[in-house]
Order: structure tokens, then sequence, then C-alpha cells
């Protein structure tokens, strides 16, 4: 039985000094501090059972989203879970339409990531208490309930309910046969953990290497910094990668829109399956004048992980200014956000291949995109999911990655709870690490 009064909210600012290797870096974040605010809710139900969510940063700014958490937390303190997962649209919206925090946003910004933690966290609590993983509640889930936790303000024009009931239902066929398919063979990956900017090129090689031998068939690199660079860098990888296997590049939003259509001329070459942020992730219009200038060079465009909400993905599918569409399982309003935009994507037939990597992304997109194959899509075609290897190991149910596919996960929850040990090491500045870390700085 789904219920209890949520007593309790605690959030952690947790930072992991992934700069000191050049994990993460591309052309415009230099030196990322992979990082979480973390948020934990208790219920009065006496079960032991929590609620675990993050959003992911970078390191500075994370104390602004925990900020921002506790600014939000009035509004789910003294909640009865049933009562929120009851009416979850109007709980959504209530955390979105906060009528003074909503002028620090709206559905955008630091208060749009502390409302990603606290639904996660929300969601997490939700597939406990029924005893299964997120991406089977979701599944299993009656359609006009799932449409019940979406809030279709500001999409209506282009998605309706009754539409987004009409492919949930189409949804039906197959379904129990596609569930088969991913618990046998998993949902496919792609890897970026090969070719950080900040890398030097024997250990891409290594790399490579290692990840050809363990079965990785679709890479990424990435670009932007310095032409010349970028050339010699994919051209050592598709050498090593030969020219069967599946490559992608990303650019981090570096290029204005006429330089990212020259730079791509030049590096066409190398046959990118797709460009990914090619310049500013608002820039609707630039993206679509891009993505028609590269139709001829073959090469795609594909956006979203900094796509701040519903409404901008409405216009990149309305404008054809992307051919593949990057949820993030942090950056918009937690999984009631994403359903709308899977919905959407279905309706326009454009493939979602999901960002992750960062603190824990892997570990709650790999939820949503399994979802969306078994329940909304129902296709493999021209889809994976991003892949890095990196803080795994500070998750109690990390990723399980087989033949370069996510396994579906068997543990209830939504895969979002950290290792206490590793928070307490890790929590800034009082952990051990950064104390060590700032100490040395200090000298």
């Amino acid at each position: 039985m789904v219920g209890g009064r949520i007593c309790g909210l605690s959030v952690r600012d947790v930072r992991f000094p992934t700069s000191l290797g050049g994990h993460g870096s591309d052309a415009m974040h230099t030196d990322p501090d992979y990082s979480a605010a973390y948020v934990i809710l208790e219920t009065d139900v006496g079960d032991g059972l929590k609620g675990y969510g993050i959003t992911f940063t970078l390191g500075r700014g994370t104390e602004v989203v925990v900020c921002a958490v506790n600014a939000l937390a009035h509004h789910v303190l003294s909640k009865d879970l049933r009562d929120i997962v009851g009416d979850f649209r109007g709980f959504y919206r209530q955390l979105t339409s906060d009528g003074q925090l909503r002028w620090i946003g709206p559905e955008k910004g630091a208060v749009h990531l502390a409302t990603a933690a606290v639904l996660n966290a929300v969601w997490d609590l939700w597939a406990k208490q029924e005893g299964k993983p997120l991406w089977k509640l979701l599944v299993d889930m009656d359609p006009r309930t799932l449409l019940s936790c979406i809030d279709f303000r500001y999409i209506t024009d282009v998605l309706t309910e009754e539409e987004a009931f009409e492919i949930l239902q189409k949804g039906q066929v197959g379904k129990k046969e596609r569930e088969e398919q991913m618990l046998m063979h998993g949902y496919p990956a792609y890897t970026t953990s090969c070719a950080w900017l900040g890398y030097s090129d024997d250990m891409l090689k290594q790399l490579c290497t290692e990840a050809l031998k363990d079965g990785w068939t679709r890479f990424k690199v990435k670009v932007g910094a310095d032409l010349q660079d970028d050339i010699r860098r994919c051209r050592l990888i598709r050498d090593m990668i030969g020219p069967e296997k599946i490559l992608m590049m990303d650019a981090n939003q570096r290029w204005d829109v006429p330089e990212a259509v020259e730079w791509m001329s030049k590096l066409a070459e190398f046959k990118p399956l797709w460009i990914e942020e090619p310049t500013s992730p608002d820039d609707i219009l630039g993206h679509a004048t891009i993505s028609k200038a590269l139709v001829p060079l073959g090469i795609g465009v594909a956006t979203g992980e900094q796509c701040h909400n519903r409404v901008i993905f409405k216009q990149l599918l309305q404008a054809k200014a992307l051919q593949f569409l990057q949820i993030d399982s942090c950056r918009l309003g937690s999984v009631n956000e994403n359903l709308s935009v899977l919905l959407m994507a279905k309706k326009f037939e454009i493939p979602v291949c999901p960002h992750a990597g960062g603190v824990g992304l892997c570990e709650l997109v790999q939820h949503l995109i399994i979802f969306d194959f078994i329940s909304v899509s129902a296709s493999l075609k021209n889809r994976m999911c991003e892949y890095v290897d990196h803080l795994h190991e500070h998750f109690r149910y990390p990723v399980i990655i087989k033949k370069a596919s996510y396994m579906p996960p068997k543990d209830a929850g939504y895969s979002t709870e950290m290792k206490t040990d590793s928070v307490q090491k890790h929590q800034y500045p009082d952990g051990d690490v950064w104390k060590k870390l700032l100490a040395a700085q200090g000298n």
C-alpha cells in the first residue's frame, strides 16, 4: 500500500574531484567536478524505506541548487505520499508554479534542477513502496494513471492528453514481448568514456582498445575547441574503430551557427552519425538552420541535455531542428516532464537517445529509456543510450552493462541511492576528500 506522511527532507552537496583526471572535460566545460544535490525523503510509516533523489551539477553552483531544494521543501513536508501520487499533476504544478519561486525560473535554471532532485526522490520512494524498479512501475501503470502524472500545460498545441492516450494504447500491442526482449538483451548503449577533450592521445588509444575488446560498437568524441586538433583526434579514433562502427561528435554548445556548419563540413569525412549540441541549447532556429545545412552531408543534429523544459523540446520538434532527441533525467522536471517529452518524440517519430554520465545519470535514465521502448516507441532503430564509465561504484544499485547494453534494473526504486560512506567522504566542503584537497590547495 502506497502512503505515509513525509516527515523528513534533507539535502547534501556531494562533489567528486573528477577535474583532477580530466574526466568529463569538453570544449566548454574544461574542469568539471562531477557533483550532485542529493535529496533524502523519510516518511512516518516505519518500513525503513526512504526516497533518494539527485540532480547533476559540475561543482561550483551545487550549493545554489541545495538552497533551492530547501526553498521547495515546505511543499513536500507533511504531505502524504498517497495524496502526492494520487494527484501527481497537481503536485508537479504546485512545485513548478510556486508564486514566488517561479520568478527565478519558471521551470528552468537552479530552481528546476532542484525540482528534479525532489521529484526524483518521490518517484524512488513510490517505486520502492510498490516493490518495483521504476521502469517496471511505469510499464505496469494504467495509461490514464500514467498521463495523470504529466502537466500538459503549454504543449497541447502539439500533444493533447487524448493523443498521448492513443500512443500509450497502441504501445500495449507487443508490450510483453518487448519487456522480455529487454530482460534478455538489454537496451543498446554507446560510450563517451574514451574521448574526453582533456585526454592525451595515448589515453584515448588505450581506452578505445579496451572498449573495442569489451564489444562496444558506438563511440562519441568531444570536439569544438580547435579544428586541427579535432581532425587529428577524429582521424585517430576512426582509424582505431574502423569504418563500420558508429561515431558521434559533441561540441557542447561551442559554436555560432555559421561556424557549426563550416566546422562540421570539415569533419564530415569521418562520417559522424550526429553532431551534438552544436550551438546554444536555447537557439531553436539556430539548430534548425544547422540541421538543414547538414542534411546533404548525412549528419544529424542531436540536442537536449541542457534543454530547460518540455516547451523547448516542443519547439525543437516543431522546427525540425533535431534528428536525435536527448532527454536528461535531472535537467527536466523528473519522470513527470520526461514522460511528456517521450510522448512528443513518438508523435514526431524522432528517436530518443538519452544523455547520461555524470553522477548517477546512467542509473536514472536507463529506467526511462527502457520504459520508452516497451511502452512508447516500440523501436530500437537509430536509438541508443549514452554510457560513461565513471563513479558507478558510489551507488548502491549501479548500472549493469552486458555486451554494450543496459540490462534492466531488478531492485525496487529509481537506482538513485548512493552509498552512505561515499556521501560522507565527498560531502562539500566537510567530507574527508575535500578537507584534504582544500588543505592542499591552501598550501
